[in-house]
């Protein structure tokens, strides 16, 4: 079986309008995540959720699950795409941004409840 979509990123510049667009077009309940410092509004549905959050960027980022983003981070640069490094979300798991051939942004997710706090 291939990979999963396991969150998906709504850039949005009104926060308010977003929300209630995606829980109008979605169906979900978005939340505030809790987050100090940032609004980043989420939503779980099970193995799936999604977030809107403050970007002036365009466009949506999807999150495929992963086994081992250390393999596929390599895989994505053995295939021609670029991969930044893995970035720790502590108590949750790992993710990386990366872009493919074509120069389109998604992410890589690992989950990993281990992950620590990184040290100041």
């Amino acid at each position: 079986m291939g990979k999963k979509v396991v969150h998906i990123e709504f850039a949005a510049q009104d926060m308010d309008r977003a929300e209630k667009f995606w829980e109008g077009v979605g169906g979900w309940s978005i939340e505030d995540s809790g987050m100090p410092g940032i609004d980043y509004r989420m939503f779980q549905e099970g193995d799936q959720g999604g977030a809107v959050m403050h970007s002036d960027t365009k466009g949506a980022i999807i999150y495929l699950g992963s086994e081992d983003i250390d393999a596929d981070l390599a895989k994505v640069g053995e295939l021609g795409g670029e991969a930044e490094e893995k970035q720790p979300i502590p108590g949750v798991g790992w993710f990386a941004r990366c872009t493919d051939t074509e120069g389109n942004s998604f992410s890589l997710f690992q989950s990993d409840t281990s992950v620590p706090m990184p040290a100041a």
